[in-house]
C-alpha cells in the first residue's frame, strides 16, 4: 500500500476523528441499521468534545442518499473540523466490529493492516454479449487484533470498540460492486483497465466461456495481462455457479497472497543481509524519522506499540506499508532506502 494516499490525514490539524464502519449485510433495513449504528459512535465522539463541524461532516459521509453501499462496503473515514479527509471502503475481517477514536492524529493503522494483508480481484464474467464486472475483496476470516494504539491513551480523548465474532482459517469474499458492461471483448477490456486505473486490483479473473475469455484476455493491455487468471467457472443468476465461482476466486486470492508474502519474505531477507533493515517498533521510528525507511512491514499478529506514530513518520516520507508473514520483532520491521544509524551510535 502507498502510504501517500493518507498522507494528508497526518498533516492535517487535530483533533481528528477515525470511524470505521464494518461492512454488513444490506437487508432492506441497511438504511435504519446505519442509522442506528453512526448514531452510537456520534455520541461517543460528541461525549469525547468533538466539533459539531467534524461530526457534521462526518453525517454528510455516512448518510448517503445509497447508504446500502456503505452497509455493504463498510466504511474508513478521518475528519477534522474542516471536514471529511479520507473515506474508503473498510475492508475488515468479519468481526471486526465498528469504531470511533478522537485523537491528535488518525488511528489507521488496522486500515492499513486489513489493507495491506487483503488481496483485491477485478472479475469480469464473460459471455457472448458483454460482461459482468466485479470488484472483489479477499480477506483473511479472523478476529480484528486489538493493538495498543486502539486504547485510551493521553493522546486519546475517546476509543470505542466493539469486537464481534470467532476467528476462522480461510478467506472470505466481499462481493463490492458490479457493472453490467454489454460491449464486445474490446469494449469490456477498455472498461477493465478504467476500473484497474482507480481500483488497483492485486489479480484480474476472467470467467465464464472460454470463447468470451480468449476474446477479452487478447484486447487486456499489458499491465492487466500480467495479473490476470482464468476460469470457467462463473455465473450470475445461479446460485451453484456462483458458489463454484466463489471457490475459484479463494484459490485464485490465496496463491496470489502467498506468492506476494514469498516475495516480501525474500526482499526482507535480502535486506537484512545487507543490514538495509530496522526492527522493533523503536528502531522502525527511528529509521522513519530519518527519512530512511522505503517500505514499513506489519506482521499478521497484534498491532505494534506506537504504531499510528510509526505510520505517521512514514506517511510523511511517501513510504509503502506491507505485512510480512512469519516472525516479525515486536510486530513492526521496515527495508531502508540506506543504512540508519543506530540511536546508541548518536554522538560516539
Amino acid at each position: 500500500m502507498k502510504l501517500q494516499s493518507i498522507r494528508a490525514t497526518y498533516d492535517a490539524e487535530g483533533p481528528l476523528a477515525t470511524v470505521y464502519l464494518e461492512a454488513r449485510s444490506p437487508g432492506e433495513d441497511a438504511e435504519k441499521q446505519v442509522r442506528l449504528r453512526w448514531d452510537a459512535l456520534r455520541r461517543g465522539l460528541d461525549g469525547a468534545g468533538a466539533d459539531e463541524g467534524l461530526l457534521t461532516a462526518l453525517d454528510e459521509a455516512v448518510l448517503v442518499e445509497d447508504i446500502g453501499e456503505v452497509q455493504a462496503d463498510g466504511r474508513v473515514l478521518v475528519a477534522a473540523r474542516d471536514g471529511v479527509l479520507l473515506d474508503e471502503p473498510w475492508d475488515a475481517a468479519v468481526g471486526a466490529g465498528d469504531a470511533a477514536h478522537l485523537a491528535g492524529q488518525p488511528r489507521l493503522g488496522p486500515y492499513v493492516r486489513e489493507r495491506a494483508r487483503s488481496v483485491r480481484l477485478l472479475v469480469a464474467i464473460v459471455d457472448q454479449e458483454g460482461a459482468v464486472v466485479r470488484r472483489e475483496i479477499a480477506v483473511e476470516d479472523r478476529e480484528h487484533p486489538v493493538g495498543p494504539d486502539e486504547t485510551v491513551d493521553p493522546d486519546t480523548v475517546e476509543s470505542v470498540h466493539k469486537p464481534r465474532g470467532q476467528s476462522l482459517s480461510h478467506k472470505q469474499i466481499q462481493r463490492r460492486a458490479a457493472d453490467t458492461v454489454q460491449q464486445n471483448a474490446r469494449g469490456v477490456a477498455e472498461h477493465l483497465e478504467s476500473v484497474a486505473k482507480q481500483w488497483q486490483p492485486d489479480a484480474l479473473v476472467l470467467a465464464g466461456e472460454v470463447q468470451g475469455r480468449t476474446a477479452v484476455r487478447d484486447e487486456l493491455p499489458s499491465a492487466l495481462a500480467d495479473i490476470c487468471h482464468e476460469t470457467e467457472s462463473g455465473g450470475t443468476g445461479d446460485d451453484r455457479a456462483e458458489e463454484v465461482l466463489t471457490g475459484s476466486l479463494r484459490d485464485i486470492a490465496s496463491g496470489v497472497a502467498d506468492d506476494r508474502d514469498r516475495r516480501h519474505r525474500d526482499r526482507f531477507e535480502e535486506a537484512r543481509a545487507r543490514d538495509r533493515v530496522a526492527e522493533g517498533p523503536r528502531a522502525v521510528g527511528h529509521a522513519a524519522n530519518l527519512g530512511a525507511v522505503d517500505t514499513v512491514f506489519f506482521g499478521t499478529g497484534p498491532a505494534p506499540e506506537n504504531e499510528s506514530v510509526i505510520l505517521a513518520a512514514c506517511a510523511r516520507i511517501d513510504a509503502d506499508a506491507e505485512t510480512l508473514a512469519g516472525p516479525v520483532s515486536d510486530g513492526v520491521a521496515a527495508v531502508l532506502r540506506f543504512e540508519a544509524p543506530d540511536e546508541t551510535a548518536r554522538g560516539g
